[in-house]
C-alpha cells in the first residue's frame, strides 16, 4: 500500500517547509510531494484560519460588557464555564473536520475478498426436437461472483470490480473467428451480476479467462528493473513517484549544490539510461516503465460429462473497496441538519446578554446619580455634549470659543486672509462667467 505521509514525518523529507515554498530547493512543487502536500492542506489551513477569526467574534458577542456582572449575578459563572467549554468543543470538532477532509483526499480502501463461481451446464442432443435449438447439443459456461461479508445494504454488481472480461476457448474446435468471447467496460456499460457464454458442442472444451481489475486509481505494473530496486510490482502512480523519492532520499542521490537535480547510482543510470536528471523529469520518464498490470488469469475445463460432479470452481480474488466511513465521513461534513438550531439558540443568547449589558448601564447610571447629583449631571451634561457634537460634525471647543483672547492669536490673522482670498476668487469666477456669457 501507498506509504502514508503524516504531518508528524514532514520534518523527516530534509528540506524545510518554508524554504522550499519561497522556492529555496529549486525543486519543481507539481513533482516533489511536500509541495503537494503543502497544496494539499492550503484549504484546511484556510478553513483554520476562518475559524480562529470566526471564534474570536463569537468570545465578543456571547462575552458579558463587564466583570461586574458576574459579581452582580453569581450564575454568570456558570455561563462563562460552559462558554469556555463550548470553546474547546468547537475547537476539537473543526479539528476533527479538518482531518476528515484531510482523509478525504486520499483513497480509501479496504482489501476484500472477491468470490469467483464459474460453473457449466451441458444440454444434449434431442434427436426428436422440433427446433433445430434442440438437436444440436450445447453447453453454457457461467461466470459469477459476490463479496464475502458484504456489510453494505447495496449489493455492488459483479461487473464492476472489473476493466475488462476475456474468455479464449479451443481453438482448434471453434476456429480462429469464433474462439475468443470479450468484454470491455466503456463509459455507457450497464452493470451486471455476470457473463454467461453459450456455444453448440458435445466434448470437453478447454478454455482460458483473463480478468482485468478495474482499479480506482489506476494502477501500473513497473517494469522489472524498477521492480526490483524500489520493490514495488503493482502500485498507483502517486505511490510510485513517493517510493522513488523516498529511495533518493535514502541513498542521498539529491545534489548537494543543485537540489533540483538528482545524481543517479548504477540502479539510476540503468533504469533511466542518464547519469544526472531533474526531478521534475521523472514523471515523463516514467511513462515507459510504467506497464498495464497483469490479469488474472484462470485456466478451466467445461466439462460435458455427465458423470462429471465438479461442475462449478471457486476461486478467491483480493479487490479493494471504498471505505464505508468515507460516505459517513462525507455526510458528516455535508450535514447541515443542527445548524439552524445552532444558529437561533446563538441569537437568544445574544439577546439576553446584550439585554443584561444595557441592564448593567441603567444600573451604573442609577447608582452614580443616588451617589452624587449634581456632579453626576454635569458629567453627564458633558458627555452628551461630545456626543452631540460627534453626531452633527460639530468640531471646536465652546468653553475657549466665547473668549476674545482666543480670536487674537497668529492663527486668526491667517484664517481671515484665506477668508479673504476665498472670496475673491470666488467672485472672479462669477465675473468671468457673466463676461462669457455677455461676448456669445
Amino acid at each position: 500500500s501507498c506509504p502514508p505521509c503524516p504531518v508528524s514525518a514532514l520534518p523527516s523529507l530534509g528540506i524545510d517547509f518554508v524554504e522550499a515554498a519561497a522556492g529555496g530547493t529549486g525543486l519543481e512543487p507539481h513533482t516533489d510531494p511536500r509541495f503537494l502536500f503543502l497544496k494539499s492542506n492550503t484549504l484546511a489551513v484556510l478553513n483554520m484560519i476562518e475559524y480562529i477569526a470566526s471564534e474570536t467574534l463569537r468570545v465578543g458577542r456571547f462575552n458579558f460588557s463587564s466583570d461586574q456582572i458576574r459579581e452582580l449575578v453569581p450564575e454568570s459563572q456558570a455561563y462563562m464555564d460552559l462558554l469556555a467549554f463550548e470553546r474547546k468543543l468547537d475547537q476539537t470538532i473543526m479539528r476533527k473536520r479538518v482531518d476528515i477532509q484531510e482523509a478525504l483526499k486520499r483513497p480509501m480502501k479496504q482489501k476484500r475478498k472477491l468470490r469467483l463461481y464459474i460453473s457449466n451446464t451441458f444440454n444434449p442432443a434431442k434427436p426428436d426436437a422440433d427446433d433445430s435449438d434442440g438437436s444440436i447439443a450445447s453447453w453454457e459456461l457461467r461466470v459469477e461472483g459476490k463479496l464475502l461479508d458484504d456489510p453494505g445494504k447495496l449489493k455492488r454488481k459483479f461487473s464492476s470490480f472489473f476493466k475488462s472480461l476475456v474468455i479464449e476457448l479451443d481453438k482448434d474446435l471453434y476456429g480462429p473467428d469464433n474462439h475468443l468471447v470479450e468484454w470491455h467496460r466503456t463509459p455507457t456499460t450497464q452493470e451486471t451480476d455476470g457473463f454467461q457464454v453459450k456455444r453448440p458442442g458435445d466434448v470437453s472444451v478447454r478454455c482460458t479467462l483473463l480478468l482485468m481489475l478495474d482499479y480506482q486509481p489506476p494502477q501500473f505494473k513497473l517494469d522489472p528493473r524498477l521492480a526490483r530496486l524500489l520493490g514495488i510490482h503493482t502500485q498507483t502512480r502517486s505511490c510510485i513517484i513517493q517510493a522513488l523519492w523516498q529511495y533518493v532520499k535514502t541513498n542521498k542521490l539529491q545534489d548537494s549544490h543543485d537540489k533540483e537535480y538528482i545524481n543517479c547510482d548504477k540502479y539510476f543510470q540503468q533504469i533511466f539510461d542518464c547519469p544526472r536528471l531533474k526531478f521534475s523529469e521523472i514523471p515523463q520518464r516514467l511513462t515507459n516503465l510504467l506497464l498495464p498490470p497483469d490479469p488474472i488469469v484462470i485456466n478451466h475445463v467445461i466439462s460435458v460429462d455427465p458423470n462429471d460432479q465438479k461442475k462449478t470452481a471457486c476461486y478467491d480474488i483480493d479487490v479493494e473497496v471504498e471505505d464505508p466511513l468515507k460516505s459517513q465521513m462525507s455526510s458528516f461534513l455535508l450535514s447541515t441538519a443542527n445548524q439552524q438550531e445552532i444558529a437561533s439558540l446563538d441569537n437568544k443568547i445574544h439577546e439576553t446578554i446584550e439585554s443584561i449589558n444595557q441592564l448593567k448601564i441603567q444600573r451604573d447610571f442609577m447608582l452614580s446619580f443616588s451617589r452624587d447629583p449634581k456632579g453626576y449631571i454635569q458629567d453627564w451634561l458633558k458627555s452628551q455634549s461630545r456626543d452631540l457634537k460627534m453626531m452633527t460634525d460639530v468640531v471646536g471647543n465652546p468653553e475657549e470659543e466665547r473668549r476674545a483672547a482666543f480670536y487674537h492669536e497668529p492663527w486668526s490673522q491667517e484664517a481671515v486672509s484665506r477668508y479673504f482670498y476665498c472670496k475673491i476668487q470666488q467672485r472672479r469666477q462669477e465675473l468671468e462667467q457673466a463676461l462669457a456669457v455677455r461676448n456669445t
